[in-house]
């Protein structure tokens, strides 16, 4: 695949890679923690790059679709973000959960903006998203733990 085709699909899926080193007594936590944000990152990439690839143009409008909704516009890209993310946890997705939790990381969410989005999904949602809150709060601690552990979640 071309670089450019690559660059194409990071912009079109909103695949983000963030790789720190990682040292001290903590070191080989982060080193798991990051391996399997890695995973799952490479997963939803790859993945999503056979179906971008299948050559059937209806799943490549929906992607750009998609992906369209999320830029920067009248509503900033860390509030559609976060829209995204009670969207995903009342629709019980934790693929979904994942994505917009990184997403709302790279935008610069507080962990308090989390927990108030997260609180919407609840309320909206009622007692059946509390395992996909369990989900949420773990992939929010290790984001943050892979993203240095600073106020940002």
């Amino acid at each position: 695949m071309s670089a450019n085709r690559r660059k194409f699909l990071f912009a079109l899926i909103g695949v983000h890679s963030r790789f720190k080193k990682c040292s001290g007594p903590s070191g080989l936590g982060k080193i798991f923690m990051k391996s399997k944000i890695t995973k799952t990152r490479k997963y939803r990439l790859d993945m999503n790059e056979k179906i971008l690839n299948s050559g059937f143009k209806d799943f490549q409008k929906f992607f750009a679709l998609d992906n369209k909704a999320y830029l920067d516009g009248k509503i900033p890209v860390k509030y559609k973000e976060l829209m995204g993310l009670v969207g995903s946890m009342v629709l019980r997705c934790n693929d979904c959960i994942f994505y917009h939790l990184d997403r709302c990381v790279t935008e610069g969410a507080t962990r308090e903006e989390l927990h108030e989005a997260m609180n919407i999904a609840l309320i909206i949602g009622g007692s059946i998203v509390i395992p996909h809150l369990r989900y949420a709060f773990e992939m929010m601690e290790e984001l943050q733990r892979a993203e240095g552990g600073g106020q940002n979640a």
